[in-house]
């Protein structure tokens, strides 16, 4: 006797059920350590007051008094970053390479005394957003996290399909009927939550994609492109501003990840790529001129200057501002101080405008605290649909099986969900790759093995 064809809902519950599998690991890790970097400006002060807080004097000391004080505190170090005080009951603090180690420390700006250090990425914040990046592992944490928010996508969109409301009343979709008991109420609380969330978790899935090594790579390529005119006149080096970001720091913008870093001193007679000199920098410029540099320029507190690793290096301001509106990077030439490149919102185009608000969005640092709560709310909600997920998995899984969904073939065929699966294996590659491999899985491998635990299960 020949089977029917499995229509489009068997395959949407079977692929929620597979993207669930997977997924909830990385999305309990991920609300988790997102949590942690949510609240950053509430419990670093608690954690770090003596770091942070300095009593106001009426007088701060100019940036190359503080870096010599520095200086004289690390005689091994070597200073890479100066971030001044982002108000007036704040520690100054730079970031230092001492004995195969990343320090930040902090020093008072008014009276020049040291504050204290603290491992750049051996702390709990640090921890957190180098987990949520990348699983502290590099580049193949990477792409674990971008197939995971790849497939959190599948289960969003394949989620909505399964419990769409379709006539039915809103009853157990909607909101929960609370009359019932044990499965069915886990699965109600499951839905609706999923449900309402979808949008808001639609919306940190996409926005955190933009942050990954392979996807968001590809994305700012495409999308994330400036005036060719803007560097005509400057020299480029073969750097991108991107290498100024690492998985516990982010010191420019996205917007500016691909763009070229410029070149200082003699380089400047050049035009086009020029490979970058590899000799020590020599900066002529003082550090406190590159602050009066951001300070003309009006760049929001809160900026860091890096300094120039090589002879062609440049000084770069760059403020990552929680409102995007206010962000701004400027290249600054190490000899003469001449800004070789300034740019800010103004500058970017509508895709990275949009960027930028979904990055802000996602940190909750857009709308203040009340970002921070519907973050929180969202954090949550990711939370809970993954623990009553593998309850009601647990629930209704035949004791001695794996629970694999049944192909059922009562149900209407969905021809358009066809289309968005085979859109979004085509728009995130890696997702694409992985439902062809989970696809000949769940077809040789998978579906025999649950037939024969099935089978066993009915022989016994």
């Amino acid at each position: 006797m020949k089977h029917p064809t499995p229509n489009f809902y068997n395959l949407a519950w079977r692929w929620h059920f597979y993207a669930g599998l997977f997924v909830a690991p990385f999305m309990v890790m991920l609300a988790l350590t997102g949590i942690i970097y949510l609240f950053k400006p509430q419990l670093d002060p608690l954690m770090y007051g003596s770091l942070l807080n300095v009593q106001p004097g009426h007088h701060t000391l100019d940036a190359d008094t503080l870096l010599r004080r520095v200086e004289h505190a690390y005689p091994n170090g070597k200073v890479s970053q100066y971030l001044p005080a982002v108000s007036a009951e704040r520690s100054a603090q730079f970031v230092l390479s001492d004995g195969g180690r990343e320090l930040n420390v902090f020093i008072d700006p008014y009276q020049g005394d040291v504050l204290g250090e603290q491992d750049a990425k051996d702390n709990l914040q640090a921890i957190a957003r180098a987990l949520h990046g990348e699983l502290m592992i590099g580049t193949l944490g990477d792409r674990l996290i971008e197939l995971a928010a790849g497939w959190g996508i599948v289960l969003v969109v394949s989620g909505v399909y399964l419990w769409w409301p379709r006539g039915k009343g809103g009853a157990g979709i909607l909101w929960p009927r609370w009359h019932t008991r044990g499965r069915a109420l886990w699965r109600d609380l499951h839905t609706v939550t999923g449900f309402w969330g979808a949008a808001l978790l639609l919306v940190m899935l996409l926005s955190g994609m933009t942050w990954t090594g392979f996807w968001g790579k590809q994305y700012a390529a495409v999308w994330n492109q400036f005036p060719v005119a803007m560097w005509t006149d400057v020299p480029l080096s073969d750097q991108s501003a991107r290498s100024l970001n690492t998985a516990t720091r982010q010191t420019v913008p996205w917007a500016l990840e691909n763009t070229p870093l410029p070149m200082s001193g003699d380089h400047a007679e050049h035009r086009g790529h020029t490979p970058a000199s590899t000799a020590p920098a020599a900066p002529a410029i003082r550090l406190q001129a590159v602050q009066d540099i951001a300070q003309r320029g009006n760049v929001e507190r809160g900026y860091s200057i890096t300094f120039p690793t090589t002879a062609s290096g440049v000084f770069t301001v760059a403020v990552f501002a929680d409102d995007p509106r206010n962000d701004a990077t400027l290249h600054v030439d190490q000899y003469s101080g001449k800004v070789l490149a300034d740019v800010r919102w103004e500058q970017y185009g509508n895709v990275a405008r949009a960027t930028e608000v979904g990055v802000m969005l996602h940190e909750g640092k857009m709308f203040g605290t009340v970002n921070q709560i519907i973050v929180l709310l969202i954090c949550l909600m990711i939370l809970f649909s993954a623990v009553s997920g593998v309850v009601i998995w647990f629930k209704r899984r035949p004791q001695g099986t794996f629970g694999i969904p049944p192909l059922r073939h009562d149900l209407p065929t969905w021809k358009a969900g066809v289309v968005i699966m085979l859109a979004l294996a085509v728009v995130f590659p890696l997702v694409g790759a992985s439902l062809i491999v989970v696809g000949l899985l769940d077809r040789w491998l998978l579906s025999r093995l649950a037939r024969r635990a099935k089978s066993a299960s009915a022989a016994s």
